[in-house]
């Protein structure tokens, strides 16, 4: 078995590479059973932290191609790790070959999980974006977040990155990195005028409250929602689906995200609302965007053939 690790599975999955990997196999499909969800409570937490701090959501993901591969990746999501300055997200991958169950390779679970994260929004953006948008603005200064202007630029020609954050630090030093690697980037801190000047809005953060107010929205723009992956979390209010067309990575996002929980409870926003998944896009069977005026929102909670997908592809690449 190999041992792939950071380095190594980052230089296996270039987005312009991972992305159309993810396209294929996403109209290609693959069998995932759904994903085993525990919460591990933390006794030793300190006892100021608030109940989100005191647990640890670990999430078991199989997924197999008959006859092929068969992986399972082991996530688990801390949010009280920031109090200590750590990642919230830590994760493993396991894959075998699914005709004998031969252990083929474990893989670093942090760089796949988030590569094939951002990724995933860029391959449903490159469906539902302008194709004309240019200025980017992110939400969030995490692992994740890191990778957005690199996954967007992939799709569309990203000339303009925003970044706003809670911590100003966060957002400084995520900038600084930006601007090495070429990006033009504005750290913002009135988020209501980010929003409605930006082409595409991107969130990835472990917020419990809504950070978007749909009212800040201009016409044409293109939501993408990453971090909602439970009940309780939420990025997006209400308004923010009201008059634009939904489209999610599977229809577990109507099961898992507060995101889209929460205005479906207050009447807002119903199952049949849904215009496509990552599936139906690929196929073709979904229609994407119709025009440059119309409101798009993505909601994705992540799916075991993402990752399936990405690790087929540092496995390849990195034996072939």
């Amino acid at each position: 078995m190999h041992f792939i690790d950071s380095d190594a599975t980052r230089q296996a999955l270039p987005f312009d590479r991972l992305i159309p990997a993810l396209r294929e196999r996403f109209a290609g499909g693959c069998e995932a059973p759904a994903r085993h969800v525990h919460e591990i409570a933390n006794p030793l937490a300190d006892a100021s932290a608030d109940a989100h701090g005191r647990k640890m959501t670990s999430l078991i993901m199989p997924a197999w191609i008959p006859g092929r591969y068969y992986g399972v990746k082991i996530i688990n999501i801390a949010p009280g790790n920031a109090r200590s300055a750590l990642p919230g997200l830590h994760a493993s991958y396991l894959l075998f070959d699914a005709r004998t169950g031969v252990p083929l390779a474990q893989i670093d679970g942090d760089q796949l999980t988030a590569r094939r994260t951002a990724a995933t929004s860029a391959l449903a953006g490159s469906f539902l974006a302008r194709e004309d948008a240019s200025h980017l603005l992110v939400v969030g200064a995490g692992r994740i977040a890191d990778l957005l202007p690199e996954a967007w630029g992939a799709v569309r020609s990203i000339r303009t990155v925003s970044l706003w954050a809670r911590r100003s630090d966060a957002a400084e030093a995520t900038a600084r990195r930006w601007r090495e690697r070429g990006w033009n980037v504005q750290v913002v801190t009135d988020l209501a005028e980010a929003c409605g000047t930006a082409d595409i809005v991107s969130c990835a953060t472990l917020a419990t409250e809504p950070v978007v107010r749909g009212e800040w929205l201009s016409p044409g723009t293109h939501l993408d929602l990453i971090g909602s992956f439970t009940p309780a979390m939420r990025e997006a209010d209400d308004a923010c689906f009201v008059g634009a067309r939904l489209f999610v990575d599977t229809d577990e996002a109507l099961k898992k995200s507060g995101d889209l929980l929460h205005p479906m409870a207050a009447g807002v926003l119903h199952a049949d609302d849904l215009k496509g998944t990552l599936t139906t896009l690929c196929k073709g069977v979904a229609t994407g965007r119709r025009s440059d005026q119309e409101r798009t929102v993505f909601k994705s909670v992540g799916h075991a053939l993402e990752d399936l997908a990405a690790a087929i592809l540092v496995h390849e690449a990195t034996t072939g």
